[in-house]
């Protein structure tokens, strides 16, 4: 009864909100945001009317803001100088911040920004270089990552009192384009980042908990998302070279040096190699190759594109048993199978076309296409189970992702306050060949244990409402999934049925500058992740979308210039639901779950 009235409530919020959306203002200006130097578009910059404060407005992720404003404001924006500029009333307003000293004073409280430490991200991978993904997700707070057999597997993600598995409960994306696999054959929602460049990457935006409307799948303990660079200022070459016969070989080469608002275009590579500190020798190989163009059809059309190759093999030495350590049947760095590893790939494309339209709202729409395939060779048991050959299985897959999203924003302005109305729909499609566990010997088929081919299909639709009025900022939404999966099954002649199914997904968070130094706020919210389809199919879609309940309440304090302190109180409880063990080829029942807990983060300069 309690979720559904808050369900309900929230419901009734977003249309409350929507109501709102015919209400304009007459004296608006428009404009654009950039960095002088690369002229790439800086998101999150504050701009505030200089004669009267109380109007105030953020940039989006295209550099664009529109506010009720005379036409003289202040842009100000962490890592670049505060600046007035007079605005015109007409489109071609593009204001070139200069870069500056990175100073954390320049974080502002404000009733119309949220994801404060989001922004600061941005400003870690200017002061921190990053060399790997492993690192790009280590600079989300309270985010933990591990990372075993041999560096060519994604990592083990850890947020929230998750152990997440590989990506199960944390929705990954690289500029719109989804990271995790469904229905992998090794674990569901498997977050392979390795092909990301992480030079490449902008921006990172994350989110703890299931508050996003915009977040659809495995977004229940939190989602990252990586936002390449749109151009680049300089071309690149780096060679890095260390222990274990490591090196890293990167070069990053602009194409159009000049008229970067009209046109641009870079490519960037990487070659990693390491033997590693174990015995086996990993021979760990991973090549990327990222390339990126930007293109301003006319004033009010943008189209991005992009392509981008993925090839990693290794050996692993694998997990031991601490006794085979201690009896000196191998050392630390020694292994009972040496023939661990794998290899695997990905290729993607993904095109973008945004138009902006006379009233200042945009709409984006969004192709992507991953060639996918992986292959794992793990023995966790030795000679438990079989001890002639041993017990060492095999997952691999070939797949095929087919997406596409619309995105239309809105922005209304009334007095002093502002509705942002976002819409949205999509889907996304995974074809997936030959999902297999086999039994091997040293790298070689012995027998199957699972095959089959999986097809899942999920389109979505959502609406999110966002006001800001004064001291506050509501933020409600709504979002539909619509899931269909099937599993052909090669090892069984008795097939079972497609299944499918549909959830409602309400979401709502306010936020109160109470001011300069103190923000409230709360998040409330449900989210999901779909269970594997092997286990849908078999189970005949039952729990098929185990839902999530989330609810966070905190306050973000500046008590100086030089120190921010966000601290959240949260609980998060999740359904029945049924888990394929992607390792053993057998279905689990979970139980249900709750945690919660406090999220203290601190920034100082």
């Amino acid at each position: 009864m309690q979720s559904r009235f808050i369900n309900t409530t929230i419901l009734c919020i977003v249309f409350l909100l929507g109501t709102i959306s015919s209400l304009h203002a007459q004296n608006t200006i428009r404009g654009k945001v950039v960095d002088a130097v690369s002229r790439q578009p800086l998101q999150s910059v504050s701009v505030t009317d200089v004669s009267m404060p109380s109007l105030k407005t953020s940039t989006d992720e295209n550099g664009n803001f529109i506010l009720r404003s005379a036409g003289k404001v202040l842009v100000s924006y962490i890592g670049y100088k505060a600046s007035n500029f007079t605005i015109t009333k007409n489109d071609e307003n593009i204001i070139a911040l200069q870069p500056d000293v990175i100073r954390l004073k320049d974080i502002v409280l404000a009733s119309h920004a949220a994801s404060k430490f989001s922004t600061l991200s941005k400003i870690d991978l200017d002061l921190k270089p990053v060399k790997n993904t492993q690192e790009l997700l280590r600079l989300v707070p309270g985010l933990f990552i591990a990372q075993h057999a041999g560096g060519g597997k994604a990592e083990q993600i850890f947020l929230r009192g998750f152990d997440v598995d590989h990506g199960t409960d944390v929705q990954v994306s690289i500029d719109g384009m989804p990271v995790n696999m469904v229905s992998h054959a090794h674990g569901q929602g498997y977050a392979d980042a390795h092909f990301i460049i992480p030079e490449t990457i902008n921006n990172i935006d994350f989110g703890a908990g299931p508050y996003y409307t915009k977040q659809g799948n495995l977004n229940t303990a939190g989602y990252v998302s990586f936002a390449s660079f749109k151009n680049i200022s300089k071309s690149l070459v780096q060679v890095e070279g260390g222990r274990f016969n490591s090196f890293r070989k990167l070069a990053m080469i602009d194409l159009f040096k000049k008229n970067k608002d009209k046109q641009s275009a870079y490519i960037a590579a990487d070659f990693n190699y390491t033997d590693g500190p174990t015995i086996s020798k990993q021979v760990f190989k991973r090549f990327n190759v990222f390339g990126k163009y930007n293109l301003s059809i006319n004033d009010n059309t943008q189209l991005t594109a992009s392509l981008s190759s993925f090839t990693s093999k290794w050996n692993a030495s694998g997990q031991v048993p601490e006794r085979a350590v201690a009896n000196r049947t191998i050392s630390r760095f020694g292994s009972i199978d040496p023939t661990e590893g794998g290899n695997t790939e990905r290729h993607n494309a993904n095109v973008i076309l945004t138009n902006r339209f006379k009233n200042g709202a945009t709409w984006e729409n969004q192709a992507f296409y991953s060639r996918y395939k992986f292959n794992l060779w793990s023995n966790f048991t030795f000679f438990l189970n079989d001890p002639v050959n041993g017990d060492e299985i095999q997952q691999a897959e070939n797949r095929n992702i087919f997406g596409y999203a619309s995105k239309f924003d809105q922005k209304y302005l009334f007095g002093n306050k502002m509705l942002h109305s976002t819409y949205g729909l999509g889907f996304r499609y995974d074809a997936t060949k030959d999902s297999r566990l086999s039994n091997a010997v040293s790298r070689k088929f012995l027998s199957d244990i699972k095959l089959g081919d999986i097809k899942e299909t999920n389109a979505y639709a959502y609406v999110q409402q966002q006001l800001n009025t004064g001291k506050w900022l509501f933020d409600a939404g709504v979002r539909l999934d619509y899931f269909h999966f099937s599993y052909l099954d090669k090892l069984n002649t008795i097939q079972n049925p497609s299944e499918q199914k549909a959830i409602v997904s309400p979401k709502l968070n306010i936020q109160y500058t109470l001011n300069s130094k103190i923000q409230l706020f709360v998040k409330a919210g449900k989210g999901f992740h779909s269970n594997d389809a092997r286990v849908v199919v078999e189970n005949s879609g039952k729990e098929i979308l185990p839902a999530a309940y989330g609810t966070d309440i905190g306050l973000i304090l500046k008590p100086s210039a030089n120190l921010l302190i966000n601290v959240a109180a949260w609980y998060l409880w999740l359904d029945q639901e049924f888990v394929y063990v992607g390792d053993a080829g057998v279905i689990e029942p979970s139980g249900k779950s709750k945690r919660h807990g406090v999220d203290i983060t601190a920034r100082s300069s």
